[in-house]
């Protein structure tokens, strides 16, 4: 069976292209997400790979949309050739059947990562030249008022996380921040 892996990272952005690049493998079954790459726990990768059978092939237009790290994407490519899977990438034109596929694999998953390395790290000197420059303030620190008492209901248990977030209109990371802030005071 040929299976397509389609992923953007955000809603924003479009999947057309790769859906029209994949066209030409005559796809049986589509999978696509628009969800970061950051780490493997995309519900439609794991849909995926539970999907897969022996003997089928995984088209992908290239391998930054199944993996951000080479140690992600060598996992990945791991678990699918335990279960008999092949992975063919569009844009790379790269075919993990064979030996020079697998070879080639290993050493643009080595680039991809190197070169989104280099982008956050340009990133964070543009920050860090803009703080310098008074351009850059980052986001202001959220204060809330009567945290003592939000964090009590959580101790004791009355909220969860997810629960408290949503009563402070805040982001679970935001939340896991204050807490740790808080602790650090007692």
């Amino acid at each position: 069976m040929n299976i397509a892996y389609v992923r953007v990272s955000t809603v924003e952005q479009n999947e057309a292209r790769q859906l029209e690049a994949l066209k030409k493998y005559n796809i049986d079954k589509w999978f696509t997400e628009k969800v970061s790459a950051k780490d493997t726990n995309r519900p439609e990768l794991q849909n995926m790979l539970d999907f897969a059978r022996t003997g089928d092939t995984i088209y992908i237009h290239d391998f930054s949309r199944i993996a951000r790290s080479t140690k992600d994407l060598l996992a990945i490519v791991e678990a699918l050739q335990n279960k008999g899977v092949h992975l063919v990438s569009n844009k790379d034109n790269i075919d993990t059947s064979t030996p020079t596929g697998k070879l080639m694999l290993t050493m643009i998953g080595a680039i991809n990562e190197f070169e989104r390395q280099n982008l956050l790290e340009r990133q964070r000197e543009g920050i860090a030249i803009a703080k310098q420059q008074g351009k850059y303030k980052g986001k202001k620190a959220i204060q809330i008022d009567n945290f003592e008492e939000y964090y009590n209901r959580y101790k004791s248990r009355e909220l969860n996380k997810v629960q408290l977030a949503k009563e402070l209109n805040i982001t679970r990371p935001t939340l896991d921040k204050l807490i740790k802030e808080h602790e650090a005071t007692l």
